[in-house]
Order: structure tokens, then C-alpha cells, then sequence
């Protein structure tokens, strides 16, 4: 049952993010962007990292795609003013793509299932193992991200806002 669950939600998150690239209302987009932030969400919640699935949904599908939301409706884009995409930026994009799926093919190629449930520690992924190695070993890269955020921050308000 919990496998047929996993397919179920990794079937939502591709066809969402599928629908996301090829949509031509950045609205209907950033919608759809948010419907697979939320079910990346549920599959960390399977693979049994819940801290993970709840910051996914707290911090991506929350926070950031509200502010997208906030930066559509702010600029409020027109279809009168895109300008047409040449054919060297779509070929580009073709060859970029194709480039992408023969590297994940080549990533493919040695890669073996094996049937290890009955070696599943059940402690990967909780809260208490995440704070210990985040506030111990990694408290540098965590307290930089920190500024990096609020660095961020600081500059969309200062784009968002008219007159300095």
C-alpha cells in the first residue's frame, strides 16, 4: 500500500512539474509549481524524513510561492509584451534538454534495485538526529545561509519598493 502511495505521489509531482515548464499563464505555473512542492513534500514524508517534509511545505510551498505569487501580480505581465523567442534560443533549449536526459540515461545505466527493507533503520530522518548534526557540524554553513536569506530579503524589498 505505501508503494503504490509513493508511485501515486511521484506521479502528481512529475505531472505538475511536466505541466509547470510547458503552461503559458505564469499564473497557471506558479500554481502548478506549488502543487509539486507539495507533493515532494509527501514524498520525504514517505521516505520517512518528516522534518524535511514539513520545512518543504513551510518554507517552498508557503513562503516562496506566495512570494512568486506577490512578484506576478506586482509586475503584471502581459502577453502583449513578451517578445517572440528566437529559434536559436529554442534550439538551445532542445540541446540543453537532450544533453540532460543522456546524462541522467548515463547515471541510469549502473544502477541496481535491491530489496533492503529488512535493513531500513527507522531513527534516519528524525528531528533529533538532523539537530545534532546541523547545530554541531554544520553550524557555520546553517548560520551563512541564515545571511544569505536575509540578504535576499533585504534586496526584494528594496526592488519591490518605488522610490529610495
Amino acid at each position: 500500500m505505501e508503494q503504490i502511495l509513493f508511485f501515486f505521489v511521484a506521479l502528481v509531482a512529475i505531472t505538475s512539474a511536466v505541466y509547470f515548464v510547458f503552461a503559458r499563464n505564469p499564473l497557471y505555473s506558479i500554481l502548478s509549481l506549488i502543487v509539486t512542492m507539495f507533493s515532494i513534500a509527501g514524498l520525504y514524508i514517505l521516505l520517512n524524513a518528516q522534518f524535511l517534509g514539513i520545512v518543504q511545505i513551510i518554507v517552498y510551498a508557503g513562503a516562496i510561492m506566495v512570494l512568486f505569487l506577490y512578484i506576478l501580480m506586482m509586475l503584471n505581465l502581459n502577453k502583449a509584451d513578451e517578445s517572440k523567442k528566437q529559434n536559436l534560443m529554442k534550439f538551445a533549449g532542445v540541446f540543453s534538454a537532450g544533453l540532460l536526459l543522456i546524462a541522467i540515461l548515463g547515471a541510469f545505466r549502473g544502477f541496481k534495485v535491491e530489496a533492503a527493507a529488512a535493513n531500513v533503520d527507522s531513527s534516519v530522518g528524525l528531528t533529533k538526529n538532523l539537530g545534532r548534526l546541523l547545530f554541531n557540524e554544520y553550524v557555520l554553513p546553517f548560520e551563512l545561509a541564515s545571511i544569505l536569506i536575509f540578504a535576499g530579503i533585504v534586496g526584494a524589498v528594496l526592488i519591490g519598493k518605488k522610490d529610495l
